[in-house]
């Protein structure tokens, strides 16, 4: 990972690509969020906890009712995972 002086002259670019194809992060999601990062996601009954795996750059990879399958995906795609609360 870089560093505070290395993070300081990053440009927003490349800011944002940081951990691009290296890291992803798993979020726990309501079905009533999921059009919203998902759009081609078909409507989903209201209610329901769900898992989603993003890029670095915030691109959804995968959307599950399982967590497991998130991090088997993340591993398939050689990711190293975090979680966000």
């Amino acid at each position: 990972m870089a560093n505070r002086a290395t993070l300081d002259r990053l440009t927003r670019n490349e800011f944002a690509h940081l951990g691009a194809g290296k890291l992803g992060y798993i979020r726990k999601m309501r079905s009533e969020d999921v059009s919203r990062v998902f759009p081609e996601a078909p409507d989903l009954n209201p209610g329901l906890d769900l898992w989603a795996l993003f890029g670095a750059d915030g691109t959804p990879i995968l959307l599950t009712d399982n967590r497991s399958s998130t991090f088997y995906k993340a591993a398939e795609d050689e990711l190293t995972t975090v979680s966000l609360h």
